[in-house]
C-alpha cells in the first residue's frame, strides 16, 4: 500500500473538499487522460486508472470515511473495480459527461432542461393590411407548467421516485472496456424519475393546456407564405429549459380589384368605347386612396399606365413598387335603335381609317397570302 499516492493528492484537492469539488476535479483530469483521447499512451492509461480509483473511493461517503481514518488499508478490499461504469456505480453520471466531451455527444440526459415546443399559427390578413402593415392581437393555445404539481407530474403530497431501471440517470448505459453505449431509458423516457401517484390536474404530464393573447406586429410588404418568428412565445420549457418559439405564417386574402406581382400592384380598369376614343380622365383606386389619371384619345384596350410608388414597400427595406393600370375597352351591348343608327353612320363616315388595329391586321393577312 505504501507505493500508492494519496487519493486527495491524485485529484489535486484538499482533505475537506466537498463532493462537488471532488467530482469537478476528477472530471477535468479524466477528460485529459482518458485512453480514448490518448490512444496507445500507456502512461495516460495508468494515470486514468489512478484517477478513477481515487474518485471511486472519495466519491463514496462510506469509503471516504474509512480512507480518512485508515488510509489505503481501510479500503484495500474495495479498491478500483474497473469497468463498473453503469448507472448504479459512482461513475454512472460523470462518465456520461466525459464521453460527451470526448466524442461531442450529450451528457446525462436528465440533468438537461427540456426546451419547450415550437408553435405555429396561421394569420389571415387583408390585401390592404399586407401593404400597409398591421398590428393584430391573437390567441394561441399552449402547454404551461401545471400549477397544482408545479410541473412534477406527481399528486400534491407525493414525490416522483427514482426510476428503478436507470437508477435516476435517464439513460441505460452499457460499458465494455472504455467504450460506452447508452440509450434513453424506456421506463422514464429519460426523465430519471417515475410518478406512481399522478397529479389529477395534469394526469402526470406536468403541464396543462391554456391560451394566451399576444400582440403581433406585421410589417408592410408581407405576402402569403411569409413566416414571422416570435422568440420565446412557444411552449414552456421544463427543468430550466428555454421556451419554444412561435412561428406565424401569413395568408393574404385575395382582393376583388387588385393583385400583386412582386412589389407591383396590378389593377384592370374598364372604360367605355367613347372614353377610349375621345380620351378622358379616370378616377383610379389605389392602396392609398383614389387618384386622377388622364387617358389620351385613341387609347386601345390592354394599354398599361404606370402610377409610380403606388405599390408595395420592399420587405428588404428599400424601394417601393408601382401600380400598373391595365385598361379594358368595353364593347357596348343592348343598343337602342338610335344608338345603333349613330354607330352605323359612324362606320360609314369613317371607313377603315378609324380602326387602325383592324386595318393593320388585314394588311398583314394580305401579305401572308400575296
Amino acid at each position: 500500500m505504501a507505493d500508492k499516492r494519496d487519493y486527495y493528492e491524485v485529484l489535486g484537492v484538499n482533505r475537506n473538499a466537498a463532493e462537488a469539488e471532488i467530482k469537478k476535479a476528477f472530471r477535468k483530469m479524466a477528460v485529459q487522460y482518458h485512453p480514448d483521447k490518448n490512444p496507445g499512451d500507456k502512461e495516460a492509461e495508468e494515470k486514468f486508472k489512478e484517477l478513477s480509483e481515487a474518485y471511486e473511493v472519495l466519491s463514496d461517503p462510506q469509503k471516504r470515511a474509512q480512507y480518512d481514518q485508515f488510509g489505503h488499508a481501510g479500503v484495500s478490499g474495495a479498491g478500483f473495480s474497473g469497468g463498473g461504469f453503469g448507472a448504479g456505480s459512482p461513475f454512472g453520471d460523470i462518465f456520461g459527461d466525459i464521453f460527451g466531451d470526448i466524442f461531442g455527444g450529450g451528457g446525462r440526459q436528465r440533468s438537461r432542461g427540456r426546451r419547450g415546443d415550437d408553435l405555429q399559427y396561421t394569420m389571415e390578413i387583408s390585401f390592404e393590411e399586407s401593404a400597409a402593415g398591421v398590428e393584430k392581437e391573437i390567441e394561441i393555445p399552449y402547454a404551461k407548467r401545471c400549477g397544482v404539481c408545479n410541473g412534477s407530474g406527481a399528486k400534491p403530497g407525493t414525490e416522483p421516485k427514482t426510476c428503478p431501471t436507470c437508477k435516476g440517470a435517464g439513460q441505460v448505459r452499457f460499458q465494455q472496456g472504455f467504450f460506452s453505449v447508452s440509450k434513453t431509458c424506456g421506463q422514464c423516457n429519460g426523465e430519471g424519475r417515475v410518478v406512481d401517484h399522478p397529479c389529477t390536474e395534469c394526469r402526470g404530464t406536468g403541464s396543462t393546456r391554456d391560451k394566451k393573447k399576444l400582440s403581433v406586429k406585421v410589417p408592410p410588404g408581407v405576402e402569403t407564405g411569409v413566416r414571422l418568428k416570435m422568440t420565446g412565445e412557444g411552449g414552456q420549457g421544463t427543468k430550466g429549459g428555454g421556451n419554444g418559439d412561435l412561428y406565424i405564417y401569413i395568408d393574404v386574402r385575395e382582393h376583388p380589384i387588385f393583385r400583386r406581382e412582386g412589389n407591383d400592384v396590378i389593377c384592370e380598369a374598364p372604360i367605355s368605347f367613347t372614353q377610349a376614343a375621345l380620351g378622358c380622365e379616370l378616377e383610379i383606386p389605389t392602396l392609398e386612396g383614389k387618384v386622377a389619371m388622364k387617358v389620351p384619345e385613341g387609347t386601345q384596350t390592354g394599354k398599361i399606365f404606370r402610377l409610380r410608388g403606388k405599390g408595395f414597400v420592399s420587405l428588404q427595406g428599400y424601394g417601393k413598387g408601382d401600380q400598373l393600370v391595365v385598361l379594358r375597352v368595353e364593347t357596348p351591348t343592348n343598343l337602342n335603335s338610335r344608338q345603333r343608327e349613330l354607330l352605323e353612320e359612324f362606320a360609314r363616315i369613317g371607313g377603315e381609317d378609324v380602326n387602325p388595329g383592324n386595318k393593320n391586321f388585314f394588311d398583314k393577312v394580305k401579305e401572308m397570302f400575296s
